[in-house]
């Protein structure tokens, strides 16, 4: 290397490269370091900028700065070309030929790549601004080389008698390079003349590849499409990004970039789409069967999978499909991963060759400079490959994360509701949240499996160069490791397993909890439902313990291993003859330690691997279930008569899948089939269907929808591809405003819109709310009564325009006011000219239809007239109206709904509660939520922790220094061969193993005496020994301490949420409150303990480091103070952008999963009004907007992995050099400058860890915020009991309202407004009254579910305020209006408690007429399945009054409890109630008004007042009584 530079430096070999020479630079140095190394960046960097995109914008702008600089940079290639003519055709004694020749060909060079990025920036964007700040930074550097250069020139050559022609030339050159370059910056500062207006698309153009800050671009732009290769590199293009994080301005997901072009999601499931359609082509040439591929749902085939037979459909594998989509891209990233590998192996080779060269004393300098370039080479180049193999996989796994949600959804909007009726919503929300996630994995994971057998082989092939065979004993114990990790994997396995079983079970009990509170709460069922909520946790506990202590038990083989593995090795070594010596050792250990990882890694990575096949499975299965085909469900022959709309001729329906399917889930057996044997409809016609509960109205209309299984003929329905307008008997409500819940994605027609709101009485009603019909309802419609739902899901239908409508009971949930006025102005009205289906219970309207079917278990028995078919079914009233004068509305001015106040609540809790939320979780978490999972663990047990935790780190430590002082104690040898070359462990080995860091010093080979090696071993292996006590102490430890953690949390959650008022769940969506005990409890429970356990360990890792470090060479402060402080500004501005990024994500992530479960709710409805299409596309959005928020996390974490690498670089190539100084010096103790240099190879990956594992639990601790906000914020019922009452009271039951006044909340107007009355011990009590009049507050203050504002409700003449709850509650007895069950057994809906036999079970029963239902279904036993889905509406009504029976309460309140029921059940049920309840007080809210005929009296509610209060005989002939108005429009 001396040899070389003296040659082309003309110099001495014992002095190459003079810095100072003749009182100035050295000519020699000043071209080779000051002249060539600034023009190799400069042209490095400028050459990152020649593939700069062109701009779109065609418009000329006048750029003479531009020019300007283009021109120099062109004159500047020029001159350095000409100047190599004179340096070459007269050589000169002072200016050796080849340093000329070589100095300006790269300055040449260098120009000409400039000029070309110029000319390339000029032609994009840029070219409205001065371009990148770095292209103008970098012609700078030379200039200090230029000035040294004429100065040089002056020196030696002026003074000369006879100046030689050359010189001059020369002289001129440097003088026109100087001037050119003064061309050049005045280019710079000219102003550009003119901007235009408009930028391009992609704005990211325009952001500062390295120094941000300078000009403020048009942002978001798309990300990294068009960047140049350094601002890919360096991840430049983020610095906005990252800027706006840090000033706290990324509030929205729309604030981050747009995705690249490759990665879009439209793009990627168009992409995916055609794979599938090739292969499903080909499976089906394979069939030799032609594919019917239906035209309704799929409108584009790029879009669309294709309806393929069902044998097609199961020989389309979704892996092969993902294989052809994305499989040649997510190969070929092998290969960087293979050369980063190979790369992490350079570092601690070159590393031993420099120690070695410090050794030896002996070779030249210039090995001990190459070894240093060769370590920052290997160093830099791995970062910046591993990092981009980092980058590209989270790319890939984006890319099949959107295929697969696509595919998943695709296939729920075409799957038959047959097929579909198996899964609960929640399993089918799965496939698209945990079974993705976990797929998605899998493309990490396979890397991971090659490279770690590939880094496992490379190890074992250099242990075996330093132990020979005798390396086969150690390696035959650490496969023994293998299967034993692998049976505790498959334990933790099965344990994980278990583990979400129970989750499952519990979360599924939460949500029911949730959902029907109301009803808990009324019954007070409170503590019952806690009970088994906790008996659900205790078990998930119980597996979540065995899955911890496992893990322990692995973190400690782990740590043991490697002392065990080299005893073997060593033994079996001396054993085969030969002489131990400490090279030997310490090589031994290091490689031993490396093993580990590979071998521990192992299982894991396939459990992955595993998991991802289970997720695959299920997923495939679900793709396989067969699909909707109305090809073949419904006919396209012409009808047997040309006036007919529908028709169906001798066809059987039912909900279970055909028998071939046997994969497919099964619905119970026990559901209705449907026979229809001839069923004409004509066009224009008013249908209704009547008969009692349960007889297969609802299933007939499912049939006309295709949603059921077809058998026999085939169904005509004319102009099928419209669609249908359906209006089902529970409503289906979207989580958004009122009118775009009417829209329902057609376009707004204000004079048809407002004739559709009037048809449906809701003027009224949007009146009243804040924002009109630009109010937001909750989740499910949870803030409008049942009425107004019932409306605005029928208003849907009727702007949709439809040939045929079917609606489904929309009467049930109105008085009889309203119903009157849907049926004369919406369905004869608006409707009139329409086909309209109508099943109702409310025979009193279907006087006007034209045709009346009579259904009873699934058959139409009686089809005729409503003169033929109403006698049947008998009719209800006797009063019939004289005349038909027009309506005389109560006028609704000063009304308000009881159920629209939580209405307006929300609108206020969408625009301010969800902001709360917001803005509570900005910035970092308090220090606060720390001290609460501190003392969660338990003070004592966290100080136990840390303390093992130390003595953990300072027994590693300690281990370390005994090896550097056995390596110190040795006598100095010579010179050393690389076979004696350490090999160093990487970062797991540094944080984990118990040996932890073997010293990487060469030593001599010579043998030492065999008793200090025995001395040196013994200490050795007790330091060791305590270590791997330390680790497991620590293991235990920590298991023990989260899991108490994750107890106490819950339990404090849970207890508060039990006692929660109403009015907060009224007010949360379910969902919300859910997620506090499903997603974030995971977190507490599990990943929380697992990223603190890493943190904690980085921590005193590198405090450890640290200590080492500046004990073995204390110069490395000089480098460690300014690279700490750029770590932590970075690390600064990291956190802060991260941290809004991954809650941007949890933003966005919940809408996806809300959007498809309403979707899987609403999915008859969607598929009725031919609305598969839009909803496709809104999840494609919300797809998009979540992926844009991963996308930039991802990014982010990979802009900080690099600069975090090249502090990693800078710190190795700083130690570099200063051994080698020390090295010239003669200083420093070899044994200890190598173990700090081994410690400071990892120094990138510890700080990186850190960063990532702190940010990491910042984000879980979140979760703790979250968990905490409940347990301590929200607002709770009055615990206190001021008296004590007797057992038997109230004995009387007599109610007195003293003005009464309530709201719902303190900003709201009084739901009731000073209610004074008095109903008498055994009294039945009507109460009737106008939608919002406040009738149900009346028992909400009965039951003080909402505490009064003023007055007092006494029972028997007690103030309720100052009896318990519980007491309260319990001596009351409700039917709500909600018919609300829970999963489970009949006999568990009924008596939770378990308070009855089975005889006064069935005595109920029969009284309800239920008990024949019941017992076909398999007795009180049967499972009603989820919210009682295996009954019908009327007969879930029914179960509720069944419970209410059994309770012996004096007072019985019924809130219109059977008002999904036919007629004459009501009246048999009317029957029951007045013999059961004869003795008691009975309050009963009906919209029929039939049912209170036979009242003591009636109670008219009206705009929160009591209006009247008599006997329904009197106020029926009290003239202009509102009483009398209600029971008018009741039968017109």
């Amino acid at each position: 290397m001396e040899e070389i530079l003296a040659g082309l430096c003309g110099t001495s070999p014992k002095d190459p490269l003079p810095v100072w020479v003749h009182d100035n630079v050295g000519h020699c140095f000043n071209q080779l370091i000051l002249n060539m190394i600034p023009h190799v960046i400069l042209a490095v960097i400028s050459a990152c900028y020649i593939g700069t995109p062109r701009s779109s914008v065609s418009q000329a702008v006048n750029k003479p700065g531009w020019k300007c600089r283009i021109a120099a940079s062109f004159i500047l290639t020029g001159l350095a070309i000409l100047d190599i003519i004179p340096a070459s055709v007269w050589q000169q004694k002072l200016n050796p030929l080849y340093l000329e020749v070589l100095s300006d060909g790269i300055v040449a060079v260098a120009w000409l790549t400039h000029s070309l990025a110029l000319l390339a920036v000029y032609k994009s964007p840029y070219r409205f601004q001065r371009g990148p700040v770095i292209l103008l930074i970098l012609p700078i550097l030379p200039v200090p080389s230029l000035i040294i250069t004429l100065v040089w020139h002056f020196q030696t050559e002026l003074g000369d008698q006879h100046i030689q022609p050359v010189t001059i030339f020369r002289l001129s050159i440097l003088c026109l390079q100087l001037v050119s370059l003064l061309l050049y910056f005045v280019g710079y500062i000219i102003h550009v003349v003119q901007r235009p207006d408009s930028y391009s698309i992609n704005d990211s153009y325009q952001h500062e590849p390295l120094i941000s800050g300078i000009s403020e671009p048009t942002w978001p732009g798309v990300a990294e499409d068009g960047e140049s290769w350094l601002s890919r590199f360096s991840y430049a293009w983020m610095n906005p990004l990252m800027k706006c994080g840090y000033q706290q301005k990324l509030h929205r997901p729309q604030d981050t970039f747009h995705l690249p072009q490759k990665l879009q999601a439209n793009r990627v499931r168009q992409h995916f789409s055609s794979c599938w359609q090739k292969k499903a082509a080909l499976s089906q040439e394979h069939e030799n069967t032609a594919s019917s591929t239906d035209r309704l749902f799929a409108p584009s085939e790029e879009f669309s999978v294709p309806r393929l037979s069902r044998k097609t459909q199961k020989s389309v594998r979704l892996m092969s499909v993902l294989h052809a989509a994305f499989g040649l891209r997510y190969y070929s990233l092998g290969l960087l991963k293979l050369a980063g590998s190979l790369l992490a192996f350079s570092g601690p080779l070159l590393l031993n060759l420099l120690v070695s060269f410090m050794e030896s004393r002996k070779e030249p300098l210039s090995n001990g400079v190459m070894y240093a370039l060769g370590l920052f080479a290997g160093s830099f180049l791995g970062a910046i490959l591993r990092n981009q193999f980092n980058y590209e996989i989270n790319n890939t796994m984006l890319v099949v994360r959107t295929a697969v949600i696509s595919a998943i959804y695709q296939k729920a909007l075409r799957v038959s509701g047959s097929s579909l009726s198996g899964f609960t919503t929640g399993e089918i929300v799965n496939f698209m949240s945990t079974d993705t996630d976990r797929l998605v994995n899998f493309f990490l994971s396979f890397h991971e499996l090659w490279s770690l057998a590939f880094q496992f082989a490379i190890t074992l092939y250099l242990l075996y160069q330093q132990v020979g065979v005798a390396f086969l004993g150690g390696l035959a114990l650490a496969l023994l490791l293998v299967p034993i990790n692998k049976v505790i994997a498959n334990r933790m396995m099965e344990s994980n397993k278990e583990l979400l079983k129970h989750k499952d079970v519990r979360v599924k009990l939460m949500t029911e909890f949730l959902c029907g509170m109301r009803v808990i709460k009324f019954y007070t069922w409170e503590q019952h439902f806690g009970t088994k909520v906790h008996a659900c946790r205790a078990r998930e506990l119980k597996s979540l313990q065995a899955l911890k202590y496992l893990d322990a038990v692995c973190v400690y083989l782990w740590a043991a291993l490697p002392v065990v593995v080299s005893i073997v090795i060593f033994i079996t070594y001396v054993l085969l003859g030969h002489q131990l010596s400490a090279t030997k050792v310490f090589t031994a250990l290091a490689l031993i330690g490396m093993l580990i990882l590979p071998l521990n890694n192992f299982p894991w990575v396939l459990n992955g691997i595993l998991e991802a096949k289970v997720s695959l499975d299920r997923i495939q299965h679900f793709l396989e279930l067969t699909d909707q085909d109305l090809d073949a469900y419904y006919s396209r022959a012409g009808p047997s008569d040309p006036c007919s709309l529908l028709e169906m001729h001798n066809t059987t329906f039912s909900w279970s899948t055909p028998s071939h399917d046997n994969n497919e889930p099964q619905r119970p057996s026990t559901s209705l089939q449907l026979y229809i044997q001839d069923l004409m409809v004509a066009k224009g016609a008013l249908i209704g269907v009547v008969g009692k509960v349960g007889c297969g109205k609802s299933s007939l209309l499912a049939a006309i929808t295709g949603e059921l299984r077809r058998q026999g003929e085939q169904v005509y329905i004319w102009d099928l591809d419209k669609g249908f307008g359906l209006a089902t008997q529970e409503p289906w409500i979207q989580f958004t405003t009122i009118r775009e819940n009417i829209l329902f994605g057609k376009e707004y027609d204000a004079r048809f819109y407002q004739k559709v709101i009037e048809a449906c009485a809701l003027t009224d009603d949007l009146n009243i709310l804040p924002a009109g019909d630009q109010t937001e309802v909750g989740e499910n419609g949870v803030t409008l009564s049942g009425g107004q739902k019932a409306r605005v899901a029928l208003a849907r239908a009727v702007y949709q325009e439809k040939e045929l409508y079917l609606l489904d009971d929309p009467l049930a949930a109105v008085d009889a006011d309203v119903a009157n006025h849907l049926m004369q102005k919406c369905i004869l009205g608006i409707l009139g000219h329409k086909t309209r289906i109508l099943c109702t219970h409310r025979t009193e309207f279907l006087e006007k239809a034209d045709i009346l079917l009579l259904m009873d278990n699934g058959k139409i028995i009686q089809t005729g007239t409503p003169g033929e078919i109403l006698p049947l079914v008998e009719a209800a009233s006797n009063f019939r109206r004289m005349d038909k004068r027009k309506e005389n509305k109560i006028s609704t001015v000063d009304t308000q709904e009881e159920v629209i106040e939580p209405q307006e609540e929300e609108s206020d809790r969408a625009k301010c509660l969800l902001k709360q939320e917001e803005e509570k979780k900005e910035g970092a978490v308090a220090f606060q939520v720390y001290r609460v999972y501190w003392m969660a663990v338990g003070s004592c047990l966290a100080v136990s922790i840390l303390l093992s935790l130390l003595l953990m780190q300072g027994s590693r430590n300690v281990s370390d220094w005994w090896l550097s002082n056995w390596i110190s104690s040795l006598p100095p040898a010579g010179n050393t061969t690389i076979n004696n070359t350490l090999f160093l462990p990487n970062l797991q080995l540094l944080l984990f193993s118990p040996g932890g860091l073997v010293s990487p010093v060469l030593v001599s080979s010579t043998s030492n005496d065999t008793s200090d090696v025995k001395f040196y071993l013994t200490v050795y292996g007790c330091i060791a020994g305590a270590n791997s006590i330390f680790t497991i102490l620590r293991a235990f430890l920590f298991a023990y301490g989260t899991i108490h953690a994750a107890t106490v949390i819950h339990n404090r959650l849970l207890r508060r949420v039990v006692k929660a008022t109403m009015t907060f769940f009224d007010t949360t969506p379910t969902g919300r409150i859910l997620n506090r005990f499903s997603s974030d409890l995971y977190c507490v429970d599990d990943t929380l303990p697992f990223v603190l356990n890493i943190f904690l360990a980085n921590i005193f890792g590198l405090l450890g480091m640290l200590v080492m470090i500046t004990y073995g060479l204390p110069w490395i402060g000089l480098v460690l103070l300014p690279l700490a402080v750029i770590y932590y500004s970075i690390q600064r501005y990291y956190r802060c952008t991260s941290r809004e990024l991954k809650r941007l994500y949890s933003l966005t992530l919940s809408p996806i999963y809300t959007h498809f479960s309403e979707t899987l709710t609403g999915l008859s409805t969607i598929r009725a009004t031919r609305a598969t299409d839009r909803f496709e596309t809104e999840n494609q959005e919300r797809l998009e907007l979540n992926q844009r928020c991963r996308f930039a996390s991802n990014t982010a974490m990979q802009w900080l992995d690099i600069r975090l690498q090249m502090i990693g670089v800078a710190v190795v190539t700083a130690i570099a050099g200063i051994a080698i100084v020390q090295h010239q010096k003669k200083l420093g103790n070899p044994g200890l400058v190598g173990l700090a240099l081994s410690y400071a190879l990892s120094v990138t990956n510890l700080l990186s860890g850190l960063i990532t594992s702190f940010t990491q639990t910042e984000t879980m601790m979140v979760s703790v915020e979250r968990t905490e906000e409940y347990a301590t914020e929200i607002p709770i019922e009055p615990q206190e009991k001021l008296i004590q009452v007797r057992p038997d009271w109230p004995s009387q039951g007599h109610i007195e309202f003293q003005q009464v006044v309530l709201a719902y909340r303190p900003d709201l107007p009084n739901a009731l407004d000073g209610v004074t009355f008095t109903i008498y011990p055994g009294e039945k009590v009507g109460i009737v009254g106008r939608t919002g009049s406040g009738k149900s507050t009346l028992f909400l203050a009965l039951f003080r579910m909402v505490e009064l504002k003023g007055g007092q409700i006494l029972l028997d003449n007690i103030d309720t305020s100052s009896v318990g709850l519980k007491e309260l509650r319990s001596r009351l007895a409700i039917i709500p209006q909600d018919p609300f069950l829970f999963s489970g057994t009949v006999r568990e809906n009924l008596d939770p408690q378990g308070q009855h036999t089975d005889n006064d079970l069935y005595q109920v029963l029969e009284q309800c007429h239920l008990q024949a239902v019941i017992k076909r279904m398999g007795g009180l036993d049967c499972e009603l399945g989820e919210r009682g889905k295996s009954l019908s509406v009327g007969q879930r009504q029914l179960v509720c009054l069944a419970r209410a029976l059994l309770t012996q309460a004096k007072i019985l309140c019924i809130d219109e409890a059977t008002a999904s029921v036919d007629q004459k059940t009501d009246r048999l049920l009317q029957e029951t109630i007045r013999q059961r309840f004869a003795d008691k007080t009975v309050l009963t809210i009906a919209h029929r008004l039939n049912t209170i005929l036979d009242s003591d009296r009636v109670l008219v509610m009206h705009a929160g007042k009591v209006a009247e209060l008599d006997s329904p005989i009197i106020l029926s002939q009290k003239q202009d009584s509102l009483f009398q108005h209600l029971l008018h429009s009741g039968q017109q």
